[in-house]
């Protein structure tokens, strides 16, 4: 019997992926393509992944040859534009890097750590008993494992198979996406003025168009409006008849090279678990607006990556994984109140809609706001844990660190933070305090920082700060580790 079977090779499955395999534990990977993809479905990442990705010496690697990384000077919150230049600390960091590089680079590094990825394999149902759970797969041989992951999308077929429900909303509009091959001359560009177009998002009686670069010579191009047929494939033709009914004319799109046609949804599964069945990314959740479905759901994989991995070696409890739900729905519930604004914000027509952006405009203008609204992008402002943990159970009750993601500090001898956070395991980090803990899971790091925050903290491999401060770590280790009585 294998250990865990996750179903869906995109970024999300093979982010669990590589976090098991840190871990020691050796997933399958089954996803139904033949081939991994190579369509651009996303151009980036955004948020606290970027992070994450630092903690695990995979940045540089991602950011090679990426025409941006780091805090950037702006940001769209749906139409209305963020501007973050003189913003000190920004909470928001990008890379841009296209979905098919992104996997390709997952992958490789998920076998890597001994992850299997097989492609060509299909899950037509599964069946659950108190051992294990049963895969049927499409070539009709059967697979068992200890525990299964359903990272395969919006249409999850281990979610309909796990009988969970997915309760939320269709939007009434259809988006064609296009990507198209303008070679040197981008005269699409050249031209915007004189046709009364802009950069971005253009607004008619009939609809929107989007007119956008990130690369040389390509032009992304898209089209929403109402009352179009839905999502599936879209042709050439249909790409221009969409173009033709929201402008009024043709344009000079260049020769395609994807295109895709998607209806917006805003949902999320009524759990996240089924017994020994878990969900994550969208097949957990589908935000209506971009800029946060891989942000959330490549950070449910390092969520519930450790997790499982505790469980599966006996460091930890049962009760370890029912705080994966608990912990990550509130971030989804988060991101879908802020991509709702934000698909609001861009649907909303005439002189209403005119009025709202142009009064967010002017308080995203102040620097709270904009720091708000930054910090909802970057982690959806969710705090695991208690909101005001007691005093000697979660750490100091009143601690800013507890249940937020660790500060890269800067560390002793030139080291920082995040180059302790490479193995996945958690981090005892003593900062001139003394603190003690007798478990050889836990890495015990002695150092010193400028103006620490506490005088210890307690970090979980997802990054996590499970306790700060000088009293109460063993109880806050075995409160936030689950620990097993053994080890407790």
């Amino acid at each position: 019997m294998d250990d865990v079977v996750i179903v869906g090779a995109g970024p999300v499955g093979l982010m669990l992926a590589c976090e098991l395999g840190l871990a020691g534990v050796r997933p399958i990977v089954l996803d139904k393509r033949p081939e991994p993809s190579e369509l651009p479905r996303a151009n980036g990442l955004g948020g606290q992944i970027v992070d994450l990705l630092d903690h695990r010496g995979l940045l540089e690697r991602f950011s090679a040859g990426s025409p941006f990384a780091g805090r950037p000077p702006g940001f769209p919150f749906g139409s209305v534009p963020l501007r973050f230049a003189g913003l000190a600390d920004l909470p928001l960091r990008l890379l841009m890097i296209q979905q098919p590089r992104m996997e390709r680079l997952l992958a490789e590094r998920a076998e890597e750590l001994g992850a299997e990825v097989r492609r060509g394999r299909e899950v037509l149902s599964l069946a659950q008993d108190e051992e294990g759970v049963t895969l049927e797969l499409g070539d009709r041989t059967r697979m068992r494992a200890r525990y299964m992951v359903g990272c395969d999308g919006g249409r999850s077929a281990v979610r309909r198979e796990a009988g969970i429900g997915f309760p939320g909303t269709t939007d009434d509009e259809v988006l064609r996406l296009g990507h198209f091959a303008t070679g040197a001359d981008t005269g699409i560009f050249e031209a915007l003025e004189t046709d009364g177009l802009a950069p971005g998002w253009n607004r008619t009686p009939n609809g929107r168009l989007l007119l956008t670069s990130l690369q040389h010579g390509v032009l992304i191009a898209g089209v929403r409006e109402k009352g179009a047929p839905g999502d599936g494939p879209v042709t050439q033709e249909d790409f221009r008849a969409a173009v033709r009914r929201v402008l009024g004319r043709d344009l000079p799109l260049g020769e395609p090279l994807w295109l895709s046609g998607t209806v917006a949804q805003a949902r999320l599964a009524e759990r996240y678990r089924a017994g020994r069945v878990f969900l994550a990314g969208d097949a957990a959740h589908l935000f209506p607006a971009g800029g946060s479905a891989l942000n959330v759901g490549m950070t449910d994989a390092a969520n519930l990556g450790w997790k499982l991995a505790a469980t599966l070696r006996g460091r930890a409890s049962e009760g370890l994984l029912d705080t994966y739900e608990s912990e990550r729905r509130p971030v989804a519930e988060r991101a879908l109140m802020q991509t709702r604004a934000q698909a609001v914000l861009d649907r909303l027509e005439g002189e209403d809609g005119a009025a709202l952006r142009e009064l967010l405009t002017e308080v995203f203008a102040f620097e709270e706001p904009l720091r708000h609204v930054a910090g909802l992008l970057h982690d959806s402002g969710v705090r695991y844990g208690p909101a005001h943990p007691p005093a000697g159970r979660y750490g100091p009750a009143a601690h800013p660190l507890v249940g937020r993601f660790v500060p890269d500090l800067a560390l002793a001898g030139g080291r920082r933070v995040a180059e302790l956070m490479r193995e996945g395991r958690p981090v005892l980090l003593d900062l001139g305090g003394g603190a003690t803990l007798d478990d050889d899971w836990i890495d015990v790091v002695r150092t010193r920082a400028d103006d620490p925050p506490a005088d210890a903290l307690l970090i979980r491999p997802d990054g996590y700060v499970a306790w700060a401060g000088a009293d109460g770590l063993a109880e806050a280790a075995r409160e936030w580790f689950k620990l097993t009585a053994s080890r407790a």
